[in-house]
């Protein structure tokens, strides 16, 4: 996801330093695209007036933040850092008070639309964090997002994605379901979706995944791993906040099951192979 991020950002003539933990991919991403390569995220963040992080869990956002080598030890207050990955909102609000602390505009913004939205710069993107530091963020977003929205303070952008994640989880288990119920029911699969799409239950997973569910292919998008871990941080949420989520938790649970049938690295849609 973070390679064609940077790409937009050098295509709207920003200079940009990369920084992977495998170099050859910085190094690589540079032979395409010009910049620099960086040896560590504080190299990386040197003298930038903005730094853009997308990585993959908790404990690799604060090892490329405040780690011994992060890019906090060298970014100069009044610099801007956004991060894209989906993390914690525990993880979000200490950010954003480390970053304070050090004079640094922060803002948590996940994104929706997957590696087909970076790569097309339509990406929708959910922000936590102050209104000075998503007016800094925004011009620069916008190079690779269609959509860009202020949900609320530090946090609120983790929230919110936890809350698409939710939405997806449900959609999801009800498409593997009907998909297979057609199917037991021996009808046109293609006339189902023609039929069933211009109604009420029309959503994108069902328009951009029900002909790839149906011939077992899973084999793009968004990996079950990683849902996972996402729906593992809004259970966590939930049990802190209240929130009940059934629905999610058994989804989580199905996904279990596929993870257990090697099908971790495979796209979300993949739920339904544990459906006969």
């Amino acid at each position: 996801m973070g390679a064609p991020m940077a790409r937009h950002l050098a295509g709207a003539g920003h200079e940009v330093t990369v920084y992977n933990r495998t170099r050859g991919k910085a190094e690589a991403w540079v032979a395409a695209h010009g910049g620099e390569v960086a040896a560590t995220p504080a190299a990386a963040a040197q003298g930038a007036a903005a730094v853009f992080a997308c990585v993959g869990r908790d404990e690799d956002l604060a090892a490329v933040t405040l780690g011994t080598e992060g890019a906090f030890a060298t970014m100069a207050p009044g610099a801007l850092f956004v991060d894209h990955t989906t993390v914690s909102a525990t993880l979000a609000r200490r950010l954003a008070q480390e970053g304070a602390a050090r004079g640094l505009h922060v803002v948590d913004a996940p994104v929706s639309g997957g590696q087909a939205g970076a790569e097309n710069g339509t990406l929708s993107i959910m922000c936590g964090g102050t209104a000075e530091a998503l007016a800094m963020a925004t011009p620069l977003m916008q190079a690779y997002a269609a959509r860009i929205v202020h949900v609320g303070a530090a946090g609120a952008g983790q929230q919110t994605k936890m809350v698409n994640q939710i939405a997806i989880a449900g959609v999801l288990g009800g498409l593997a379901e009907a998909l297979r119920f057609a199917q037991k029911s021996g009808l046109d699969l293609d006339r189902v979706l023609e039929a069933v799409s211009g109604g009420a239950a029309q959503s994108w997973q069902m328009v951009n995944r029900w002909p790839t569910m149906a011939e077992d292919r899973f084999d793009f998008g968004f990996a079950i791993d990683w849902m996972r871990k996402d729906l593992g941080l809004a259970l966590d949420e939930a049990r802190a906040n209240g929130a009940v989520l059934p629905v999610a938790a058994l989804i989580d649970q199905f996904y279990a099951e596929v993870q257990q049938m090697g099908g971790g690295r495979q796209d979300t849609s993949a739920l339904v192979r544990r459906l006969k």
